[in-house]
């Protein structure tokens, strides 16, 4: 599946913060490009929007909104308070888990993935993984920024997922 890219050029919206988290990482600052993740989807039925934390909650509720569908949140270990399914990913540092709850879908619903930013995918294929055991169907998965010397668009590609993003910087 290929990308879904936005034609025009918003890098000059996006403020970039050296050295943020620590040394050598440019940290891209993003905040109003949310009708432009919107846009493919617009008139489709979706069911739920699932954002990933913590960046992809307000990302994801802002989507979830203008599609009128149902949020999802899908967050680190243990901060879930009812019943929940978890799956162990893998990120470029180590091993990390994700939860949600396990009636946050079901079988068949329609579910676009959102983040801000996807670099090497672990932590977006670990939540196609998660969604796709409760039975929903993803229908994509997009994202404000793109790191594709890092693989992570390329690597949900292979798990059949539709990715979106709206700007693609070099490097990570």
């Amino acid at each position: 599946m290929g990308s879904i890219q936005f034609e025009h050029d918003l890098k000059e919206s996006i403020r970039s913060i050296p050295d943020y988290p620590k040394p050598g990482i440019i940290f891209r600052d993003i905040t109003t490009l949310v009708d432009e993740l919107v846009q493919p989807w617009a008139g489709m039925k979706i069911d739920k929007v699932a954002g990933i934390e913590a960046r992809g909650f307000i990302l994801g509720g802002a989507v979830a909104h203008q599609v009128s569908a149902g949020f999802v949140p899908i967050r680190k270990k243990g901060k879930l308070p009812h019943k929940r399914v978890s799956i162990a990913y893998s990120l470029e540092y180590g091993l990390d888990e994700m939860e949600m709850h396990e009636d946050a879908v079901e079988k068949g619903h329609r579910v676009i993935l959102v983040d801000d930013l996807i670099a090497t995918g672990g932590t977006a294929e670990g939540a196609v993984k998660l969604l796709r055991q409760l039975g929903a169907e993803v229908l994509a998965a997009c994202f404000i920024i793109d790191l594709p010397d890092l693989g992570g668009a390329d690597r949900l590609r292979k798990f059949d997922v539709p990715v979106r993003t709206l700007i693609a910087f070099e490097g990570h």
